[in-house]
């Protein structure tokens, strides 16, 4: 008799067991989704809000004869200044590009971060985010040479032409300042997220 109370409250005991596992696993599964959603969310949010800028910019372009291409200051306090346009059809690649780099402007667009006029011999160098999605740079490490890249600026096409697609350690600057200063140079650069390198395509025009 006792042999089976015994029993009887051990599967008791591994019932109530299994039962706690089950919620554990539920709300760990909740957990992910929601984060995971969130994440998700807040890239299609700064994706809109890239689109709503590159709106604003053609907008600006049809209507206005204004040759600075400025907006006003964000709720965060960045300025939205745009450097322009750029566009790589390969990839069905197609952006605005702030004038300046920091961290909240590079989740809503591209940024410059190096170089100066684009009719001036030099580098101009663009950074954008790899989100493994398609978004900003994610599929820049399918360029080949001779792809073009455009890049417009105050009504002006300017044609950049890929001459390289390489990868470099994460604190390499050597692609910022390895180019040839008698040629107008593009450098795109984003994270490789599988190595933590960076990913550079360099372009001439």
């Amino acid at each position: 008799m006792n042999q089976i109370l015994v029993t009887k409250n051990e599967i008791h005991k591994k019932k109530y067991v299994l039962i706690f596992q089950l919620v554990i696993s539920i709300i760990v599964i909740i957990a992910i989704i929601y984060f995971i959603s969130l994440h998700f969310y807040n890239i299609s949010k700064q994706e809109k809000l890239s689109n709503q800028i590159m709106n604003n910019y053609n907008l600006s372009k049809l209507y206005t004869n204004i040759s600075n291409d400025s907006f006003e200051d964000d709720n965060n306090g960045n300025s939205n200044d745009l450097f322009g346009i750029i566009e790589i059809p390969r990839i069905g690649l197609s952006y605005p590009v702030f004038n300046t780099l920091n961290e909240e402007l590079l989740k809503i667009s591209p940024c410059k971060f190096y170089g100066n006029n684009l009719d001036e011999n030099g580098n101009i160098c663009i950074a954008g985010h790899n989100y493994d999605n398609g978004k900003f740079f994610s599929n820049i490490y399918i360029l080949e040479p001779n792809d073009e890249i455009y890049i417009y600026y105050n009504n002006i096409k300017y044609i950049y032409n890929v001459i390289s697609n390489y990868e470099v350690e994460a604190n390499d600057l050597s692609p910022i300042f390895n180019y040839d200063n008698d040629r107008k140079n593009l450098t795109l650069v984003t994270c490789n997220n599988l190595n933590d390198k960076r990913i550079v395509i360099t372009a001439i025009r």
